[in-house]
């Protein structure tokens, strides 16, 4: 091996150590931290952002890249780390290390301005942090720089390469297809899923959501659950990748489908090479990648009829009483109900796309300047009416339900609507690669379909770009088409079309 390579993993391996310390800080404040910490945990953090900025960034990581560039002699892999790592580097180092620890200390007494904000119910609490936030977003896109369009340079963190352009495409897609086929549904027999709401006692959901991410896979001696407002997943390398769902005893969909999604995040997480730990090789493509993982196993597995033939048992036998003379059948209809709602974690799979679609218009205009962040609640409320014909009752429940703004997180909603299309188009290609995929679902086996995500998705980290990944796994790039034949095809059973 390359002896400046050597040097350049344990560099990467070191900023790693310290930017999963942050990571493990970030668990922390949203599991454990008393109230009074909140202002010593936003310095915590804003040093250790400050410092991980530094390292990667001096004159010292720039030489040893310029030389790698030169290089000949690396392989594909060590290749495509130094190729990435450099790109980032150009990126991160536009931006003052000043600037980064401001940002980092303003997202935190964000965050913590957003909880108070919600618990309640006023936004004013809220709007004097986002508004700082936002400005400084709007600084670190011209810091970044862009050719087309401000959202692109924030959208670039988390979903690299894509464009406004492309997803404003994209998002019509959605509006001239996915919104007149709901429609159609909505004008059919609407399905029962009363019992869905029944009590459900909070130790069994949490026992029953263990047990579905055992029979995904996911490694509890590399993890572990635990309860937080927002769940959410986080990893501090791939021996040590944690998850969170939250629990509410008369809605039995909240802890499933969180269960089912963080875990598909997290296998992803697990399914990365710890011998790649702080290489982009050993870190996920992007957020849209990442979504396609949680929504492949929240949708395309977990709401199939074959996944509840392997399950419903148990759960008929933990809750008898609220599932009695419901048929696997009808249960599998009433889990996958379309019906337009306040809440987008709770949203079923087809309108789900209806609030990203909103979230998106609204970030664009902020960044663009045509709304003001006063002004969110109203247009907020406007658009919830316009698309899914919804009044929405308070804050709490409208502009202020997602901690996504808080964390500074502008450009990451897309990538929830992205992963979804990418995950039928991975599936479709799972189903011809596995003979028998269904039947082995229904069987309860799951791991066949595991390996081949190892396989073929996983194991690769940032090797290859999120589109480069498509075109490698399927043949070609991400097609909406996908997602409408797929949608199309399930629902006519459900509803009889």
């Amino acid at each position: 091996m390359n002896n400046n390579y050597t040097i350049f993993k344990e560099k990467m391996s070191k900023i790693a150590d310290i930017n999963f310390a942050t990571s493990v800080l970030n668990w922390d404040q949203e599991v454990n931290l008393p109230p009074n910490a909140a202002k010593i945990r936003s310095k915590q953090l804003a040093t250790l952002s400050g410092l991980a900025h530094e390292q990667f960034t001096n004159n010292e990581m720039g030489d040893l890249l310029e030389d790698l560039s030169a290089k000949n002699g690396l392989s594909e892999r060590e290749r495509a780390n130094v190729t990435e790592a450099k790109k980032t580097y150009i990126k991160y180092k536009k931006k003052p290390n000043a600037f980064v620890v401001k940002l980092s200390e303003s997202v935190s007494k964000a965050y913590f301005a957003w909880h108070k904000a919600k618990e309640s119910n006023d936004f004013s609490i809220f709007e004097p942090a986002l508004n700082k936030l936002v400005d400084l977003k709007l600084e670190e896109a011209e810091l970044i720089g862009f050719d087309d369009h401000p959202y692109d340079a924030l959208l670039d963190e988390f979903e690299p390469n894509a464009k406004t352009k492309d997803l404003d495409v994209l998002f019509k897609d959605v509006k001239n297809q996915l919104v007149d086929f709901v429609q159609i549904l909505a004008k059919q027999q609407q399905v029962e899923d009363k019992w869905l709401y029944y009590n459900y006692d909070k130790d069994k959901q949490w026992n029953f959501g263990i047990d579905l991410l055992k029979q995904m896979g996911y490694d509890f001696n590399s993890g572990r659950q635990d309860l937080s407002p927002h769940p959410f997943t986080t990893s501090f390398g791939a021996s040590d990748v944690r998850v969170t769902t939250r629990i509410n005893e008369n809605d039995f969909n909240e802890m499933t489908w969180s269960c089912i999604h963080e875990g598909g995040h997290a296998l992803y997480e697990q399914g990365l090479l710890i011998e790649d730990y702080g290489l982009p090789t050993g870190n996920a493509i992007s957020l849209g990648i990442h979504e396609s993982q949680s929504r492949l196993w929240e949708n395309n597995v977990g709401r199939s009829l074959a996944y509840w033939k392997a399950n419903y048992h148990n759960l008929q036998n933990l809750f008898g009483e609220n599932l009695k003379g419901i048929s696997v059948e009808d249960f599998y209809k009433s889990i996958n109900k379309v019906q337009p709602s306040l809440i987008r974690t709770n949203a079923d799979e087809l309108t789900y796309h209806f609030h990203i679609l909103i979230r998106y218009e609204i970030e664009k205009e902020l960044i663009e300047g045509n709304i003001a962040v006063g002004e969110l609640p109203e247009v907020w409320n406007a658009k919830y009416k316009d698309y899914l014909n919804i009044e929405v009752p308070d804050h709490a429940q409208g502009v202020l339900q997602d901690i996504h703004w808080s964390h500074g997180a502008f450009g990451y909603f897309p990538t929830y609507s992205l992963g979804s299309f990418y995950a039928v188009q991975f599936f479709d290609k799972a189903k011809q690669d596995i003979p028998g995929l269904e039947s082995q679902i229904e069987q309860g086996n799951l791991l066949e379909l595991l390996a081949w995500l190892r396989t073929n998705i996983h194991q690769y980290g940032k090797m290859y770009s999120a589109d480069e990944l498509c075109k490698k796994v399927t043949g070609k790039s991400l097609d909406f088409s996908h997602f409408m034949d797929y949608a199309k095809n399930k629902y006519a059973g459900i509803y009889n079309l």
